[in-house]
């Protein structure tokens, strides 16, 4: 399976049989399936949604936002518990505006999954850890 590093873009190819086994990038040596939340930015986000070949979850939030900060230790949870059959992000709509416009966010905090490349589900609201984690079943 492809799966692109959060912090240089570098993609790696993870064998299905090693995903357990904590691998990490290639090239800059982070963990590629990590088991908590990843940043992403405006430059990241579309090589990493549209080549990772692992679901990903991102949280589109904001630093002004009472609810997202509310809802942060939750996704953080869920990070732990979903890995690394599921890679949990966050996207700062403030700092990624053309992204967050792309996907029209009204309301944050917003959960979009994606699944090669593609929306597949999308949940705006705080949600805890438990119910993270059956949005994404």
């Amino acid at each position: 399976m492809n799966v692109v590093c959060s912090k240089c873009a570098a993609l790696n190819r993870v064998p299905e049989a090693k995903r357990h086994d904590k691998p990490v990038c290639g090239k800059c040596k982070t963990p590629l399936l990590p088991n908590r939340p990843v940043e992403l930015s405006e430059a990241t986000f579309a090589k990493f949604i549209g080549r990772t070949e692992v679901p990903v979850l991102v949280d589109f939030w904001a630093s002004w936002c009472g609810p997202c900060r509310m809802m942060a230790p939750a996704f953080a949870e869920a990070a732990a518990t979903l890995s690394p059959q599921v890679i949990l992000a966050k996207l700062n709509t403030e700092e990624a505006p053309q992204t967050a416009s792309k996907f029209c966010i009204s309301g944050i905090p917003t959960l979009i999954l994606f699944q090669h490349g593609v929306e597949v589900a999308r949940q705006s609201g705080v949600l805890d850890a438990q119910q993270i984690a059956q949005f994404v079943s």
